[in-house]
């Protein structure tokens, strides 16, 4: 399977025809046509169901462009960091993290490094822990910006001294609103919707409400689950229920529909750079380690640390 073959694939999806696609790729339509076929004859599998006007993706062509599109991220870094080598410091930084308001304090040091080396590049991804650490794992990233409960025994890193207070976002005119703060026992048969913390995969995190709700987690009326905070403020406000949240990723003024409310007792999650075992970094990421190491003064975690 060749690289170049990949990339036409990518186009095509993109796209949505092959005609659009040898295009956008400056080559013929018969040409493309052809490295598909022969990509579906090398891997057995039909990848696109021909229509008229479009082409889509069968659930093979879906496999294969998740795939693809790793591979094509993982060259693409693996190029920019041998283009950045050279007496100067540049190239590209890939991080990614959760939405959390402590996120200003890694974002206030790329913008340091940024004004010390303009060369360098920074890419974001958004996603929880277990968006992250896959994308860790597999070489996409240089460095994941995780909230705690999850387990990081498997990577190096350290935690940074900033913390995240949970609670509860809610309409206005929820009877809720009118308390300062909420208990378990206030949110025991009310609609709410949960941050999806490693669904699917076990390892990467703890819920961390469990805890915090005791014995009677398991009573709560889930009805629905969310990855990023801006969607599921919106069902919020639809009145679809109340979403257990950090403080700080959703705006309230006056006039919103929105507001916020703490736990009580307080329920804080800590925050943890981490990045694979043994990584090689490229000089952009390592000049960017250095610069998060003096900004936080950042405490090497010990092996297994939660």
């Amino acid at each position: 399977m060749e690289f170049r073959v990949l990339r036409y694939f990518l186009a095509v999806a993109r796209e949505g025809t092959i005609l659009r696609a040898a295009e956008a790729l400056h080559i013929t339509q018969p040409t493309l046509s052809r490295q598909l076929q022969e990509l579906e004859a090398e891997l057995g599998q039909a990848l696109f169901v021909r229509g008229r006007r479009q082409v889509e993706l069968t659930p093979e062509g879906l496999l294969l462009l998740k795939r693809a599109e790793e591979i094509c991220d993982l060259v693409g870094k693996t190029e920019a960091e041998f283009n950045a080598m050279g007496a100067s410091v540049g190239g590209k930084v890939y991080i990614g993290g959760g939405e959390t308001p402590a996120m200003r304090s890694i974002i206030r040091v790329m913008a340091e490094a940024r004004r010390r080396y303009p060369a360098v590049r920074y890419h974001m991804f958004s996603g929880n822990a277990a968006d992250v650490m896959e994308r860790l794992d597999k070489g996409t990233l240089d460095f994941g910006v995780l909230i705690q409960p999850v387990d990081v025994s498997r990577y190096d890193g350290f935690s940074l001294p900033v913390g995240n207070r949970w609670g509860v976002v809610l309409r206005r005119d929820n009877p809720l609103a009118k308390k300062v703060t909420l208990t378990p026992e206030d949110l025991l048969g009310v609609p709410v919707l949960v941050s999806r913390v490693g669904e699917g995969q076990p390892a990467a995190g703890r819920n961390p409400f469990e805890a915090w709700f005791g014995e009677r987690f398991n009573e709560l009326n889930v009805v629905a689950t969310y990855n990023l905070i801006y969607n599921a403020a919106l069902m919020v406000e639809a009145g679809l229920g109340c979403a257990l949240a950090l403080e700080g990723l959703v705006e309230f003024s006056e006039n919103s529909a929105l507001c916020f409310r703490p736990f009580l007792p307080n329920l804080d999650s800590g925050l943890n750079v981490v990045w694979k075992k043994g990584q090689r970094f490229s000089r952009a990421a390592e000049t960017f380690l250095k610069l998060l190491r003096e900004a936080f003064s950042g405490d090497v975690l010990p092996p297994g640390a939660p």
